[in-house]
């Protein structure tokens, strides 16, 4: 018996021993809980109205399409597109043969005609013709002298001529071909009063936009700049076969070399998206939508709270809201789908700008 009883204690102390390890190596093998990492962006005030966005084509403002005044043979072209002109440069000719010979007929009848007359006077004085027929000699000089002027015209005109300094732009003919009177040969522009953008518009957006509405214009070709220009056009009526309405949209100064004919895309702000303001979120904030209502999460203390929102409208890649948040409230954008309300969450840190 002794020798059990003496067995006993280092028995026990071993089972103590053993329950106590248990105990702390189930302390320690406890996981802990990782706070989701989310992103933020504030709230902010922006115009009651969306932009209109729409695409048109750059041209020079001062631009001319230069015809004959009369038709006929092209004699000559001297210049080619893309060619820099001066004013009063001769570009084009017309062959004047048909025109001398009007000139020379035009000529010739007015100096019959003033014939005519001296010697109708001669006669009247002797009282052989009436004062009528006096009259009639008279009103045919007259008649005469305003053809012949006419016929003087048209010569002067038989050659195109710049009007100004500038970029040929477009050559619609060719040597040796006929064209009609007032056809067009040359398009001419300036760069002495800057750019424009034309481009049409559908009749829900024209009774929005006033003359001086601000407007940004980007160029595929020239990419990551944009342009500032104010709408110096408003059409009354809409084109009879697009249906649309023109406008035009002056190009603000700039230093980049423009050319006409480059297609330009414009953002227009509307003077009624200033009569009133908005609450904007990016559109990665939007967890839920159901028509116009969705949910956002906004931060509170650490702490991810559900809200309900009404959707105006989207504008680019942010969300123009009616109701349900204030500027300068921190909606949680990375992260937000995957939140519940009220969750603990931590600021994850924020993007570079020069990160690739």
């Amino acid at each position: 018996m002794p020798r059990l009883f003496s067995v006993l204690p280092p028995l026990l102390l071993s089972a103590s021993l053993l329950a106590i390890a248990g105990c702390n190596s189930g302390a320690t093998d406890q996981p802990t809980v990782e706070l989701a990492r989310v992103r933020t962006a504030a709230a902010v005030v922006g115009p009651a109205a969306p932009s209109i966005r729409t695409n048109g084509l750059l041209a020079n403002e001062d631009e001319v399409r230069l015809s004959f005044k009369v038709g006929g043979v092209i004699r000559r072209l001297s210049v080619n597109e893309g060619e820099q002109v001066r004013k009063g440069q001769k570009l084009a000719e017309i062959e004047q043969a048909e025109i001398d010979a009007q000139v020379e007929q035009a000529a010739q009848a007015h100096e019959k005609a003033r014939r005519d007359l001296e010697r109708g006077e001669r006669l009247y004085a002797d009282k052989v013709i009436s004062l009528e027929q006096l009259q009639d000699l008279r009103t045919q000089l007259a008649v005469n002298v305003a053809a012949l002027n006419s016929a003087k015209y048209n010569w002067s005109y038989a050659a195109i001529v710049a009007p100004h300094d500038g970029t040929v732009l477009r050559r619609l003919a060719e040597e040796r071909e006929l064209v009609q009177a007032g056809s067009p040969i040359l398009v001419l522009g300036s760069k002495g009063k800057g750019f424009v953008v034309h481009t049409g518009l559908a009749d829900r957006e024209i009774v929005q936009v006033k003359l001086g509405d601000e407007a940004q214009i980007r160029l595929d070709a020239v990419p990551g700049k944009t342009l500032t220009g104010k709408v110096t056009e408003v059409s009354g009526a809409s084109d009879a076969s697009s249906g649309m309405f023109r406008i035009k949209v002056a190009v603000d100064p700039t230093d980049l070399s423009l050319k006409s004919g480059l297609v330009a895309k414009l953002t227009i702000v509307p003077s009624t998206a200033k009569a009133g303001e908005r609450i904007y979120v990016p559109i990665g904030a939007i967890v839920e939508g159901n028509g116009r209502t969705a949910r956002v999460f906004v931060l509170d203390q650490q702490h991810a709270r559900q809200r309900d929102i009404e959707v105006a409208f989207l504008e680019g890649d942010t969300v123009a809201l009616n109701t349900g948040l204030q500027a300068g409230e921190l909606v949680i954008t990375d992260g937000a789908q995957y939140l519940e309300d009220g969750e603990e969450v931590v600021l994850a840190e924020p993007l570079t700008a020069n990160r690739e």
